[in-house]
Order: structure tokens, then sequence, then C-alpha cells
């Protein structure tokens, strides 16, 4: 996957985590569906996951998660099956790196990027996709080795080389990109326009942001 992308935080991870603990996710006019969130190793052993923000090894360098954990809400966990499934004809799986993330985490990450970089985080006054858990990170690794193949970015790369169409790189990693992306979105999942590892569910919409740690789950 490559050397890991950093950003040098705008706020010390103290008073990032102070913050975003202290504030309140915003009010949403209208009904939602029941959030029905399940952990996708329950599912499918063999989606392989990387919760990169378990550990340091992140964009902000710090630990964000108390524990390396996937979940989504149910209907966007049934369809990522079928498509790691359809992958695995091709000698593909999925390695998931973040899927539903808590609305604080969103807010820290807001918090701490500098205004030139901020495209690429969601603002925390309208919620990220992954706060209501209908939207995942995603990458391929092989099934035969199990190592995790090379996209031509490194997953959070705040560059143009994270562009789901970004011409650079080898024809491989292409065609990689292309092929995740065509099997992910026959499943109901539309690649985000600025990074070729993020999908979002169709029903998205459907679910509230949340602000659950996952041992609350």
């Amino acid at each position: 996957m490559g050397r890991t992308f950093k950003i040098k935080p705008l706020m010390r991870e103290e008073e990032l985590r102070e913050r975003a603990l202290a504030a309140a996710p915003p009010a949403e006019p209208g009904e939602f569906l029941k959030p029905d969130l399940i952990e996708l190793i329950r599912l499918d052993p063999t989606i392989k996951t990387d919760i990169l923000y378990a550990t340091e090894n992140n964009f902000m360098g710090i630990r964000l998660y108390d524990q390396p954990r996937a979940f989504l809400q149910r209907q966007a966990a049934a369809a990522l099956v079928k498509a790691n499934s359809k992958l695995s004809e091709y000698g593909y799986g999925l390695i998931v790196y973040d899927a539903y993330r808590p609305w604080y985490v969103t807010k820290m990450f807001y918090d701490a990027t500098p205004d030139h970089q901020k495209d690429f985080v969601a603002n925390p006054l309208q919620g990220s996709r992954h706060n209501r858990g209908g939207a995942v990170d995603v990458g391929l690794y092989d099934l035969k080795t199990g190592q995790t193949i090379d996209m031509g970015s490194g997953y959070d790369e705040f560059s143009i080389r994270a562009h789901p169409d970004y011409p650079g790189g080898t024809s491989e990693q292409r065609e990689l990109r292309n092929k995740l992306r065509v099997i992910m979105e026959g499943e109901g999942f539309k690649v985000f326009h600025n990074e070729w590892w993020h999908f979002d569910y169709r029903m998205w919409k459907k679910y509230p942001i949340m602000n659950l740690r996952f041992e609350e789950i």
C-alpha cells in the first residue's frame, strides 16, 4: 500500500479529542431507518480488515479507535459480501480499512486538517457517510499470497493519485481500480469522486448520523 500519508495536525491530540467528545452531532430533520450495524467478519471471514485508525499508522498519526473493528448497516454489509465473492473469481479479496465511524472521530479529522486539505475530510456539520454506517473504505488483496495489492496510491493519501480516474500509475493499477469500482458499483455502491477506496452504499441517506463507539454497538 506504500508509505502512509500524514498531515501536520492543527491541534494537539488531547485538545482535538476533548473538543470532539464535548460536541454533539448535528440535528437532522426527517425520519430515518433504525440502525442495524453488523460486524463484517461475522458475515464473511474472507473479508480482511486493516483498521489503521486503531493504530498510529494513519494520516493523523494518532490512535483514533479503541478497537480494530469494522461495522456496516446490514444491507450494505450483505452487498459487500457479494462484491467480495465476485472479486474472488479473479483471485482477489477485499481488505477493509474503515467502515462505520463515530461522529466525534469525523470532527477530530476536520479540526486537525489544514484548510488547504479539508476537501479530503468530511465537514462534521453535515456528518460523514461513514457516520451513518453507509460507507466503506476498501482495497484488494491477493487470495493466493495474502498480500495487499498496490493500487497506485496509499490509503487516505491527499493527492490527485487518490482520484478514481487518475491517469497515472501502471496499466495494471488502473485496471484493478476499475475492476474494484465496477464490481462494487454493481452491488449498489458508488465510488467517491476523489478517493478510489471510498464507496457509499445507495441507501446511506436513509440512516441517521451516529456517535456510538464500537464497544457500544
